[in-house]
């Protein structure tokens, strides 16, 4: 299938790794003009040696920063037609009673406050092109409650909410937006949150893994690339149609307990 994404121009948050960094490298195979921010200097060195593509700093939890971030959007890329705002932290793995403030609040800025950030910045430039997309990175965890995961759950439900209201306010210019929700996904990040949350109980991890595992219907973990196939197939016009919607790419999730 032609995704008939050639010369789109395309921001992806936190894309110098892991699911950023697939959807980048997808959409820049594509023939799209890709630009990718990062926090991690050696990532973006790392992207820029192996994958060629451009790369920025970026903290999306900086309003400022994200100013300037989209300075360099417009340097690079002369406009925009999509914005992946994949960035995003785990945040703690531990009870409400247990939570810091600064715990709580850093979870929800990098996860919610970016995303809103970003898609502010975004808008104009989109609406320049005459339309294009957004898309939002959620999680399983904005649809069902996590335990112990609670500032990770609140902000990733903030993003499915954000996104529906994005929806109604810009299908009427031609922009769609859509939320991804993944499952567990085979990653070092969801390792790490495995490593978190058996430390939390006091169990050995390859318990926890063999939970994850239980609570979907097809008993496998989620792989980049197919978090980055369906991106790409909102954003082209075989997908454009479809908007506001939150779209799980799980596995069947049936269960939140371990």
């Amino acid at each position: 299938m032609d995704l008939e994404l050639e010369n789109k121009r395309v921001l992806v948050t936190a894309g110098a790794s892991g699911i950023g960094r697939a959807v980048a490298e997808r959409f820049a195979a594509e023939g799209a003009k890709v630009l990718v921010c990062d926090v991690d200097p050696d990532a973006i060195e790392r992207v820029q040696a192996e994958a060629g593509l451009q790369a920025v700093a970026a903290d999306v939890s900086s309003s400022q920063a994200v100013v300037q971030l989209f300075e360099e959007v417009q340097r690079h890329l002369d406009g925009l037609d999509v914005l992946v705002n994949n960035a995003g932290v785990s945040g703690p793995a531990k009870p409400v009673e247990s939570l810091r403030d600064d715990e709580w609040r850093s979870t929800l800025a990098v996860n919610l406050d970016g995303s809103f950030y970003c898609a502010r910045s975004a808008i104009p430039l989109i609406k320049g092109a005459g339309g294009g997309s957004i898309i939002n990175m959620s999680s399983v965890a904005g649809l069902f409650p996590f335990p112990l995961r609670s500032p990770y759950c609140a902000a990733k439900n903030g993003v499915i909410g954000l996104t529906e209201v994005l929806a109604r306010e810009l299908g009427p210019v031609n922009i769609n937006v859509n939320a991804i929700c993944p499952g567990n996904v085979d990653s070092p990040r969801a390792e790490r949150v495995n490593v978190m949350a058996a430390q939390s109980r006091g169990v050995p991890v390859e318990e926890i893994r063999q939970a994850v595992l239980n609570q979907t219907s097809m008993r496998r973990l989620v792989s980049v690339q197919e978090i980055a196939s369906m991106i790409l197939f909102l954003c082209s016009p075989h997908g454009r149609i479809i908007s506001g919607q939150s779209v799980a790419i799980d596995g069947q999730t049936n269960a939140t307990e371990f």
